[in-house]
């Protein structure tokens, strides 16, 4: 498990470091104003279709099904339900292309109500939605075919697969004076990726034997079982853009830079999620159902404490980064070109309220394969709209007070609601069993990440002492300083901490 982890979690890397020179490149070419709230508006619209009807819903139904499949039934049954599922897939998103293309006035109008007051941020959200929508079938397409390449143990392809829409964003941006603006541009560079990402996956499942091909859809069995399985996954995952939608609705009707403040800090936000949060749930989810088709609870078991025990060591660091320095990490990240120290104070403190919610994000992945691995997608569902009463509750109450930074302490408020209620469910079912090295490696992470708290103020101070006077790259060098020398205070206590424990903490990780 721990090799196909790194493979993913490697690539995974890479696609969230060639995504933040890529929003680098965007915030000192769009900066913060109309042309980058648009651009924002017109990626998440199919970005939140995505995360519904793709890889939100779509694996955690799919792959345990196709797991189970494969496992009981042969390689022969299991390409049989993926090409019927596939032909489903395909229809229905041509059906929501053609409705979107018609339609894009009102979803705008729907996802962003405050652009309304400012006609030409309007039309430019309207006109960059309809280059990045199309960009929606490609990926939902590409992710049955990683969805069957995990499934069959092959991950690197489609952990790579999303670095190619950074890298064709920022060529397009380079290529910018071809276009009528950046935020066009970069559009066009989503679009085509999209095209990108489907052929290289593609191309994989064929190299695997594992390609998915049209054929009549049949309501047999697997496929109805697949279907009662993401039935509660597509309302749970849609209760999740609903909490986006809402963000994007709320900060719509903030000033001027409300959404772009909050899409910089996400993007830093994401960078864990992403790279260890998702990394890991990608590989326990495949992990996971194998091992119950074939009666091995146990072996499940201790798959899973061993990635939330990872995880949270892999995840603690950017706890000390987001909450104790966010206004350096805000500056060092994205202060040159358009993006000025003010966008930077109002993004740190979106970034702030962020980090409260941190831990249960980056592990309700993990936690949730508890239930998805075992085909029941309708707790999780439940969990999340808990989360989300309390979510959209917050952001009401809080986004006039506070600001972009209130919507994002409201999600971090019902990340926590979720994450409680999935691991309390999951040990009273006995379907989560955490055992005595996982709490012992939870509570050495804690204590480094508390130390390395402790130590970043003083390390910024003395970064900034020695850096301060340099003409060029300040900003950049000091948070990388100072991250380097707190990262080696974790590691240190970290390390200590578990020699103290003995050998029942170091075994967790082994």
């Amino acid at each position: 498990m721990y090799r196909n982890f790194l493979s993913v979690g490697g690539f995974t890397a890479l696609s969230r470091l060639t995504g933040f020179a890529r929003d680098l490149m965007i915030g000192a070419v769009m900066g913060v104003g109309p042309l980058a709230d648009a651009f924002v508006v017109a990626l998440r619209l199919p970005n939140q279709f995505r995360a519904i009807f793709g890889e939100g819903a779509f694996n955690s139904a799919y792959v345990p099904t196709y797991s189970r499949v494969l496992v009981a039934q042969g390689r022969e049954a299991a390409n049989r339900l993926a090409s019927r599922v596939f032909t489903l897939l395909l229809v229905s998103q041509v059906v929501l292309l053609v409705a979107a293309l018609v339609y894009t006035n009102a979803l705008v109008a729907l996802i962003a109500p405050g652009f309304s007051e400012h006609p030409d941020k309007f039309a430019l959200a309207v006109g960059m939605t309809r280059i990045t929508f199309p960009y929606l079938a490609f990926i939902t397409l590409a992710t049955l075919h990683s969805g069957t390449l995990n499934a069959n143990g092959y991950f690197s392809a489609a952990a790579f697969a999303p670095v190619l829409l950074n890298l064709f964003v920022v060529g397009f941006l380079a290529l910018a004076f071809l276009f009528p603006n950046a935020g066009v541009a970069a559009c066009w560079g989503v679009f085509v990726s999209g095209i990108a990402q489907l052929a290289l996956l593609m191309a994989e499942a064929r190299r695997r034997g594992v390609l998915e091909r049209l054929a009549v859809p049949r309501l047999d069995p697997d496929v109805k079982q697949f279907f009662a399985a993401l039935g509660p996954a597509v309302i749970g995952s849609a209760g999740q853009q609903i909490a986006i939608l809402a963000d994007t609705i709320l900060a719509s009707l903030l000033p001027n830079s409300a959404n772009s403040s909050m899409y910089y800090a996400e993007r830093l936000y994401q960078l864990p999620l992403g790279v260890i949060g998702v990394a890991a749930g990608t590989v326990l989810l495949p992990e996971m159902s194998r091992r119950l088709a074939v009666g091995d609870v146990g072996g499940a078991a201790a798959a899973q404490n061993r990635s939330i025990a990872l995880t949270f060591a892999l995840a603690a660091p950017f706890f000390v980064a987001f909450l104790v320095l966010p206004e350096e990490t805000m500056r060092g990240a994205f202060l040159r070109g358009a993006f000025t120290a003010q966008a930077a104070h109002g993004s740190a403190a979106v970034l702030a309220a962020y980090g409260l919610g941190l831990a249960p994000m980056v592990l309700i992945r993990s936690a949730v394969a508890s239930f998805q691995s075992r085909g029941d997608t309708t707790t999780p569902m439940l969990c999340f709209f808990a989360g989300l009463a309390v979510n959209l509750a917050l952001k009401l109450a809080l986004y006039q007070p506070m600001g972009p930074a209130g919507l994002a302490l409201a999600t971090a408020a019902g990340a926590w609601i979720n994450f409680a209620l999935l691991i309390a469910l999951g040990m009273r079912r006995r379907w989560f069993a955490p055992d005595k090295r996982l709490i012992e490696n939870i509570a050495i992470a804690a204590f480094a990440a508390g130390a390395a708290s402790f130590a970043a103020p003083f390390c910024f101070l003395a970064a900034d002492h020695y850096l301060g006077r340099l003409p060029l790259l300040r900003n950049e060098l000091d948070i990388v300083v100072v991250g380097l020398l707190a990262f080696v205070v974790y590691a240190i206590v970290y390390v200590l901490g578990a020699l103290a424990f003995g050998r029942s903490a170091r075994k967790q990780l082994l």
